[in-house]
């Protein structure tokens, strides 16, 4: 399996407002349920194929206020993670899912070691790149990034209900999380906890250690429950929300 995306298809990655003067760096590695013209319906239904399973629904969405709100660069992947997963490094299962929930996924079964390489090369290596590269670039020029990857979970998941509304993950630096934690603290607007509802046990934590640990960057992963961001007034209430605890906390770690 060679050529894994077409013409048709275009880049992989997206970026936005890469000049931004903030040093906040948006991630988001779900933001597309788009499959490559090659990869047909990976066997999944229509609605599968709509659902969280597929995508990060709202993450963009919010993202790209915050690029607004806070002047932030942003960079995200333009196809489902079903495909890819660019939150997981290649050698994980989880990068190219047999099962997600109580999905299974056909197109996914048996994958080839061809197969994967493909995939790891079209999805994953350009949008790696692009964050390194940007990294790089910014640190060249003296400017330190802060590194923010933004998610989105469903209410119920193997029908079990989060009452969790936003979770603020981290990995073994939790400069930014405590600080983002102390800011919420101050308003009861969200339930806000740490690490949930995953945490780095899940393995969620990949473009945090890639990008943020192994660069000395704050950084931080912001997941939000899809139905407080299922329409444009909650993405503008959820976006306005994040931008005041966001530039409390920065203001707070620069004093």
């Amino acid at each position: 399996m060679t050529g894994l995306l077409t013409e048709a298809d275009g880049s992989p990655v997206a970026v936005e407002n890469l000049e931004a003067l903030s040093p906040v760096l948006l991630v988001c590695e779900h933001a597309s349920r788009r499959l490559p013209e090659k990869m047909g319906s990976l066997g999944l239904s229509e609605d599968a194929l709509k659902s969280h399973i597929a995508w990060d629904p709202g993450a963009l969405a919010v993202s790209q206020l915050l690029v607004k709100s806070l002047d932030a660069a942003l960079i995200y992947q333009r196809f489902s993670r079903l495909i890819y997963d660019c939150n997981r490094p290649p050698e994980a299962e989880a990068a190219m899912p047999p099962v997600s929930e109580v999905f299974e996924i056909p197109g996914n079964a048996s994958i080839s070691a061809a197969e994967r390489l493909a995939r790891t090369d079209a999805l994953y290596v350009p949008f790696r790149d692009q964050l390194s590269n940007f990294i790089t670039t910014r640190k060249a020029a003296g400017r330190q990034p802060v590194l923010i990857t933004m998610h989105t979970f469903t209410p119920v998941y193997h029908g079990k209900q989060r009452d969790v509304e936003i979770g603020i993950l981290h990995d073994v630096d939790s400069r930014l999380a405590d600080a983002i934690l102390a800011a919420a603290g101050g308003t009861s607007a969200y339930v806000v906890r740490r690490n949930e509802p995953y945490g780095p046990a899940d393995g969620v934590t990949h473009t945090l250690i890639q990008h943020g640990l192994k660069n000395g960057l704050l950084n931080v992963m912001i997941e939000i429950r899809n139905d407080l961001v299922s329409n444009e007034i909650g993405q503008k209430v959820m976006a306005d929300y994040l931008t005041g605890i966001l530039g409390e906390s920065l203001t707070a770690l620069s004093q």
